[in-house]
């Protein structure tokens, strides 16, 4: 049977601006551990702590530029492109952009604070 999620809960944000965070499959709204699923803007200038997840990372860009930087490379994911980030590898993502981005991610399994393992 379908569950339809009427509204997200908005998570609090890591990094050097207020990010907006809205999670509509997850820990938090659903209780689901498998998947989370969020919707995300990100004002320009906005970068985040380092980190190392346990989980797989897929980020579709709705609006805007995202960077995504590792311990080898730097990506600037823009407006209709996608990118995966595999679980345990270093990641830094940031906006250096005025506009910021907005952006979907989706987390396998779901994003928590204890297995995102910031810098």
């Amino acid at each position: 049977m379908p569950i339809l999620i009427r509204r997200p809960v908005v998570i609090a944000s890591a990094g050097n601006k207020p990010k907006e965070i809205r999670e509509y499959v997850g820990r938090v709204n659903t209780k689901t551990s498998d998947v989370s699923i969020a919707r995300m803007k990100s004002p320009g200038g906005w970068i985040e702590p380092g980190q190392q997840p346990e989980f797989d990372e897929y980020t579709l860009i709705l609006r805007g530029m995202l960077r995504v930087t590792t311990k080898t490379e730097m990506i600037d994911v823009h407006e209709g492109e996608a990118v995966l980030v595999q679980q345990g590898e270093w990641v830094q993502y940031s906006t250096p952009e005025p506009d910021g981005a907005e952006y979907v991610a989706v987390c396998l399994p779901a994003f928590s604070p204890e297995s995102v393992h910031r810098d």
